[in-house]
């Protein structure tokens, strides 16, 4: 479309009724809005929360006001300039992100395409789902249909012990079957000593990887666990840009890359994480990959063993979100990401 400018950008950062008051509310949620002279309007999901607000609405829309919005990757490295002296990662890189995909959004609705086919077509219409069981007990999610399973797993110290957490992962084992998918997830709250004794009862139990073992910064723990470890080692949702997951694509720190489309830099990092993933021969399994975020990404992107971790549940605002049915979930076919988010700034 000739001589589309952008004339608006805005952000807002709703509220989830019932959702516990930690970062998830405070932080973990952001919405833009990308309006042009041509009357469309594209939206995106980043974080940052009412920080994250400020960013968008004091910095970032002066990158992008009066200019054409299809040009994302520009975009993005202009935007990217403008927070390096103060967010290389963190919030800033959150709220870049809701920009961006923001942009890609009206781009789709720019060209009347969804954002799969901006990215080449779908490889796959739709793609298996897994659900993560924040409880020890995953029968509820297998009853709602899911066939893959991830454990959200204590502390050690929590859990009573390592024995104590090997049994909680048998037990899940043996309610599941020995069909069902299994991962494990421990969220930044073990050590190295921890992890590598936990693997081989694990790898028994046929878990298929153990993700955030410790936490992102502790390099040299995952080197370690990327020597050592029987159980390939997932992780990435707390990384920002494609720089850092190929450093840790490079080295195989991690063998499964989890970027969250939301708050790693948006779609256009996105595709340079998927990009440095395959040079180096590792696997992308996005975090909250059932979002139309990110699922639009999946289903064109990832042509081996596609796999989809189920949205939020504290984005009870978002609507129209793609639902899992037996198990698998499809992107939404309209127009950029196939979801409006309007209602959000009413």
């Amino acid at each position: 479309m000739a001589d589309m400018k952008v004339i608006e950008v805005r952000a807002a950062a709703p509220e989830t009724p019932g959702v516990p008051n930690d970062w998830r509310k405070k932080f973990g949620q952001l919405v833009v809005a990308v309006r042009t002279d041509a009357g469309i309007t594209g939206y995106g999901v980043g974080g940052g929360g009412p920080a994250g607000v400020y960013i968008v609405e004091a910095l970032l829309s002066e990158v992008l006001l009066g200019r054409d919005p299809l040009d994302t990757e520009a975009h993005w490295q202009r935007m990217y300039r403008a927070v390096l002296p103060f967010g290389r990662t963190g919030l800033a890189l959150w709220a870049l992100s809701g920009v961006d995909l923001a942009l890609w959004d009206l781009r789709g609705k720019a060209e009347k395409q969804p954002v799969y086919q901006l990215l080449g077509g779908k490889l796959h219409d739709r793609v298996p789902a897994y659900a993560t069981s924040l409880g020890v007990d995953p029968g509820p999610v297998i009853e709602s249909g899911f066939r893959i399973v991830k454990l959200h797993l204590p502390s050690v110290d929590d859990a009573g012990g390592r024995n104590a957490v090997a049994e909680l992962v048998a037990r899940a084992r043996e309610k599941i079957g020995p069909h069902v998918r299994l991962m494990a997830d421990a969220f930044m709250q073990w050590n190295v000593a921890d992890t590598l004794a936990l693997a081989p009862a694990f790898k028994t139990c046929g878990v298929e990887w153990i993700e955030e073992p410790l936490p992102s910064f502790d390099l040299e723990g995952y080197r370690r666990l990327a020597s050592e470890c029987a159980i390939p080692i997932a992780g990435g949702e707390h990384e920002q840009t494609a720089q850092s997951f190929e450093m840790l694509a490079r080295e195989r720190l991690h063998r499964v890359l989890q970027p969250d489309a939301t708050w790693c830099g948006g779609l256009t990092e996105l595709i340079r994480i998927y990009r440095a993933a395959e040079k180096y021969g590792v696997r992308v399994c996005q975090h909250r990959g059932a979002e139309p975020w990110g699922l639009h990404a999946l289903v064109a992107l990832e042509p081996r063993d596609p796999l989809a971790e189920e949205g939020r549940r504290w984005m009870q605002w978002l609507p129209g979100a793609p639902k899992i049915v037996d198990g698998f979930v499809a992107p939404p076919d309209g127009p950029g990401f196939g979801v409006e988010l309007g209602g959000v700034f009413s």
